[in-house]
């Protein structure tokens, strides 16, 4: 069974299948190759070049250019996808949209909440169609958690807990990551910015910032091993406490959201790797809400696929091909995650 947009025009007359968004990759590394698979099994568009600096094959249907405005500029690509190191994500999502060409850029959108200025002036005058890669938004998980908290079944929002780390070596650091001027920051910019925008989307806005930041373990100047912050938002009260690292020793997701009725609780996250364990979603009301005398059995569900890459390119192209709005990864919830990580470097 389908379901209709409320908008949705009803008509008995054949309709023209939707013309395929024919995109260009600039980055074809891990990111790079998991965006052109997700474009590919979606049906709905096709990678027609990408460019990388090292020998990646592209997919049959696509040219490997010899530069990265080769892609941008290319006539048949109606959609360009920056997959590149933090420093070009800006000026390569500024050049897309000029060259009339929507974009879809992986995180962090720039190094610094000025430069996300530049490319939203850009957007607005260009009428581009801007997404950001915030994946998490679209595990069936958070999603699913998202639907049943803004319900009101679990009550107001109280406080949230959120810590995500892993273990990283050497090879991490391999060229641009260890450079402050390229990179923008460490674990917060690279991970952790992951959690903070769940803790915005769940939450509110914070503008009460405590932080302490440490590179204790790898000692690389301006790139963070550990993030220890508490935020509070001070019109709504909501609390949030976020612990953000790269020397968990182990690869490590857990959110937890307590509300007045209840709790919701994340815990593991579906990868490809599954170095993040199960992906279980636990949803709880409280005795005060039930009127029970003990607590009721939790209600859990575990997602044993992920969905979030399908998921997250249908919104992209939802964008492109019928002009709807994009809803999760906009420019603005970009500049809101900026604009904490900065308030946060800058209390720690």
């Amino acid at each position: 069974m389908s379901v209709l947009r409320p908008d949705a025009v009803v008509t008995d007359e054949p309709q023209p299948a939707a013309k395929l968004v024919r995109c260009g990759i600039v980055g074809f590394g891990k990111m790079g190759r998991i965006r052109s698979a997700a474009i590919e099994s979606s049906g709905r568009g096709q990678v027609v070049a990408t460019f990388d600096t090292a020998d990646h094959e592209p997919p049959a249907s696509a040219a490997r250019l010899k530069s990265d405005f080769g892609v941008i500029e290319h006539p048949d690509v109606d959609a360009v996808f920056i997959c590149t190191p933090n420093f070009r994500n800006k000026p390569l999502t500024i050049a897309a949209m000029e060259a009339g060409k929507h974009v879809f850029c992986e995180k962090p959108p720039a190094l610094t909440a000025s430069d996300l200025e530049d490319v939203m002036e850009a957007e607005r005058r260009t009428g581009a169609r801007l997404m950001y890669g915030f994946n998490h938004r679209h595990h069936e998980s958070i999603r699913i958690a998202k639907a049943r908290i803004d319900s009101g079944e679990f009550g107001d929002v109280l406080w949230m807990r959120g810590r995500y780390g892993k273990s990283v070596d050497e090879s991490f650091f391999e060229g641009w990551r260890a450079d402050r001027s390229k990179a923008g920051g460490g674990i917060l910019l690279d991970q952790g910015i992951h959690m903070l925008d769940l803790l915005l989307y769940f939450g509110s806005d914070f503008d009460d910032v405590q932080a302490m930041v440490s590179n204790l373990f790898w000692n690389i100047p301006g790139i963070e091993d550990n993030v220890f912050a508490n935020l509070r938002c001070s019109r709504t009260g909501v609390v949030a406490s976020l612990h953000s690292t790269m020397t968990q020793w182990r690869h490590l997701f857990s959110l937890e959201i307590f509300l007045s009725r209840g709790h919701v609780v994340l815990n593991g996250l579906k990868t490809s790797s599954n170095s993040y364990g199960d992906e279980v979603l636990t949803l709880e009301k409280n005795r005060f809400a039930t009127g029970a005398v003990a607590w009721e059995e939790p209600e859990a569900h575990t997602f044993h696929v992920d969905t979030s890459w399908s998921s997250e390119i249908d919104h992209f192209f939802d964008a492109v091909q019928c002009s709807t709005p994009i809803r999760e990864g906009r420019s603005e919830d970009a500049m809101a995650v900026m604009r904490l990580i900065e308030r946060i470097y800058d209390a720690g």
